[in-house]
């Protein structure tokens, strides 16, 4: 899991046009003492003609060849930081060359911020001219923007690291680009400068996994080995108040919900308990409504925290409550199963079930911080374990191949949960859900939505077994098996990659089929599954090991056919 920018392979800035590209990418190669190259001056300097005439002379494809034959040679070299341009990326034969010969950065922006760095304070983007942007046209130009950042986000999400520039200076984009690369840099003698927008947790916190960036501010998201006896000392110094009320479940409640109440304590932080039933039927109205009285009871106030600490349930149950008692108060996520750190505590997707499917009723509300103590997985059983690593080899298959090798090469370890390469997996998973919340926050850009590999039917066989048969990541690596066959189906994989995921799936035995299961059931479950759009089931597909994509074309008769493989 090194990362390539450390053996002076090629960096390369992507994202869409106004991100910051060039100006980062100049700031960047002086700072590190690299060459720094913009493939569109490249491109400019071999056409003997600017990027405007040549679209106006010979159209798009003529411009996208000539960027393929300037990537062809810029990745041929090595030590170089290179400034891609907006649709660069997006081109698959440079987005291979790119990722194969060095790191792959991705600006990203919402649409309002890049049409005004565009169009606003006189076409100037922290100071730098704003070129022709032939790709726009004249019409709408912030409608043209949306729709071409939902059309790119795919191909931007196979990135290696995002970062969020919105709310960021050129100099905080480029100390972020130096931290998440661990790059040595000139100007500081190999020593990381501090960005000011993170002095509380980046980079003096040696357990930091990841900085959310999100709509409303940022938040931490931690990971380490016997961090939560420290717990109270963190949230002392991120301004919590006294009293808080901590959230957890009859089997999490001792040791852990006790051990983070007196971690509290110790910081003179009071802290109530409210323990609910384990298992997926206590994310109810009614458990939430209990909850709602029990505050009122102590007459809790909107400045002061709800503490979820557990697994999903209780992390959704409480961020349910949160997001909508007192119009919101503060929320922290203390993940204490591996399938919440992953995946459930990150990113502010919170919900309560109805009878008839998982989540339908929820918010998205954004915690505080995400604290997981590793350490607390080892009193999981192995099943408990095992359904948790299901989230993070899904995040492997569809955002990052290394990690699928990771987990291939030291399958056994991590079933042991030997401590050091338990930590850095799990790091390595929450950073990969982290980039990704902090580019599509509400799952409206369509690169949130890859997250949902395997969820379409995994969700449904939870739903239609009445959520007693299968634990979530079991559902899910049912659901990745049927994703990777209607993959294999349409002739976006191969076999072998089919029988790769399934090979792996089994080494933590997990399940990959799911006999017995009244087919007719899981139907009318999926029919109700969030991610349809006008009708039709969004299907997470793979286009290869770490390339995922999102179909709407997926014909009936195959899903039919999928779902009766894995149930008969």
């Amino acid at each position: 899991m090194s990362d390539p920018a450390q053996n002076d392979r090629n960096i390369f800035l992507v994202g869409f046009m106004a991100s910051g590209k060039t100006q980062a990418g100049r700031l960047l190669a002086q700072r590190i003492g690299w060459p720094m190259i913009d493939a569109d001056d490249e491109i400019v300097k071999r056409a003997g003609k600017s990027i405007e005439e040549i679209f106006r002379d010979g159209g798009e494809d003529a411009f996208r060849e000539a960027e393929r034959e300037v990537f062809k040679d810029l990745c041929s070299g090595q030590g170089q930081v290179v400034a891609a341009g907006g649709g660069a990326f997006v081109d698959p034969q440079n987005r291979d060359r790119m990722l194969a010969s060095g790191t792959v950065i991705c600006l990203s922006a919402r649409p309002e911020t890049i049409h005004r760095r565009i169009y606003g304070s006189g076409g100037t983007n922290n100071g730098e001219s704003q070129p022709d942007r032939p790709m726009l046209g004249e019409d709408d130009p912030l409608a043209r923007i949306g729709e071409l950042l939902t059309l790119r986000a795919e191909a931007y999400a196979q990135a290696n690291h995002t970062v969020q520039t919105d709310d960021l200076t050129i100099e905080q984009v480029v100390q972020r680009i130096i931290d998440t690369c661990h790059l040595e840099t000139e100007d500081t003698g190999g020593n990381p400068m501090p960005d000011p927008r993170q002095a509380d947790t980046q980079p003096t916190d040696p357990d930091l996994a990841a900085v959310v960036h999100h709509s409303g501010g940022n938040y931490p998201v931690v990971a380490g080995w016997g961090i939560m006896d420290q717990l109270g000392d963190r949230l002392l110094g991120m301004g919590v108040k006294s009293p808080a009320y901590i959230i957890t479940d009859s089997n999490v409640m001792n040791p852990y919900g006790r051990r983070v109440q007196r971690s509290l304590e110790r910081a003179s932080i009071s802290a109530h308990c409210f323990i609910v039933p384990a298992g997926e039927t206590s994310k109810s109205f009614q458990l939430a409504q209990a909850i709602y009285d029990w505050l009122v009871g102590l007459r809790a106030e909107r400045g002061q925290s709800i503490i979820a600490v557990g697994g999903g349930v209780p992390g959704d149950l409480a961020g349910f409550v949160a997001a909508t008692y007192l119009r919101g108060v503060p929320f922290i996520q203390v993940p204490t199963s591996m399938a919440a750190m992953a995946d459930a505590s990150i990113g502010g997707k919170t919900a309560v079930n109805l009878p008839q499917a998982k989540n339908m009723v929820g918010a998205f509300y954004q915690p505080q911080g995400v604290f997981a103590d590793v350490q607390a997985l080892a009193t999981l059983g192995k099943r408990e374990l095992a359904e948790g690593y299901a989230e993070a080899i899904k995040e492997g298959f569809i955002l990052d191949a290394s990690l699928v090798d990771v987990f291939e090469e030291h399958a056994e370890a991590l079933m042991d949960l030997e401590p050091e390469i338990s930590t850095q997996v799990i790091r390595r998973s929450m950073a990969i859900k982290a980039d990704v919340v902090s580019q599509d926050e509400r799952e409206t850009l369509g690169v949130r939505i890859l997250l949902n590999y395997g969820h379409t039917i995994g969700h449904a066989l939870e739903a239609s077994t009445e959520y007693g048969r299968f634990m979530h990541g079991e559902g899910v690596s049912v659901g990745m098996m049927g994703a990777a066959h209607i993959s294999q189906g349409m002739g976006l994989i191969p076999q072998s990659i089919v029988d790769q995921q399934e090979r792996l799936l089994k080494r933590f035995n997990l399940p990959t089929t799911a006999s017995g299961v009244p087919i007719d059931d899981i139907f009318r479950a999926m029919s109700l599954d969030k991610k349809i759009e006008g009708g039709a089931n969004r299907w997470v597909l793979l286009e290869g090991v770490g390339k995922a994509v999102v179909r709407r074309d997926v014909p009936t008769d195959l899903v039919e056919e999928t779902v009766r493989g894995l149930v008969e």
